[in-house]
């Protein structure tokens, strides 16, 4: 949006001071109403409301002639005064916007490659629990059976 009032700003004034003039606006009120902001130009657009007999006031819409006031107050001046000015707004914004997109890109591309791993997919970890697996018996009498070897690790003998 700031984007927009900038780049309608930069031609605005001089779109609205040379349709007014064009029109028999005199020049001192057609260089006031020029240099008012243009966000409330922007609003009016938006509303589609034109703001024309407000800005340039009933006193100087009297002494125009009447096609002049008709055309003026009219649906189709105001929009057409704005529309070139509004346009150099917007390509202002869209022109920023790719830009900013480019260089996100850029930065995305120069990062390289990642793999990603799957949130879904679970990780597993082999925790030993207790004691491993006995060595296979050979019938050698050096092997403690299940008794014995319960003995030997409380150190007591039943």
């Amino acid at each position: 949006f700031t984007l927009l009032i900038v780049g309608l700003s930069a031609s605005l004034p001089e779109s609205l001071y040379r349709g007014l003039v064009a029109h028999g606006v005199p020049l001192s009120v057609a260089a006031h109403v020029s240099q008012l902001p243009p966000v409330s130009t922007l609003f009016a657009a938006f509303l589609g409301y034109n703001p024309v007999q407000h800005l340039v006031g009933p006193t100087v819409l009297s002494h125009l002639s009447s096609a002049q006031q008709a055309t003026l107050v009219g649906r189709s001046f105001f929009p057409r005064l704005i529309a070139v000015p509004f346009r150099a707004g917007l390509h202002a914004a869209l022109d920023f916007a790719i830009g900013a997109s480019l260089l996100a890109a850029l930065a995305s591309w120069s990062r390289g490659s990642h793999s990603v791993t799957s949130a879904a997919a679970p990780r597993t970890s082999q925790v030993s629990v207790g004691p491993g697996p006995r060595p296979a018996s050979n019938g050698d009498q050096d092997d403690l059976n299940g008794r014995d070897r319960a003995e030997a690790v409380s150190g007591t003998r039943k």
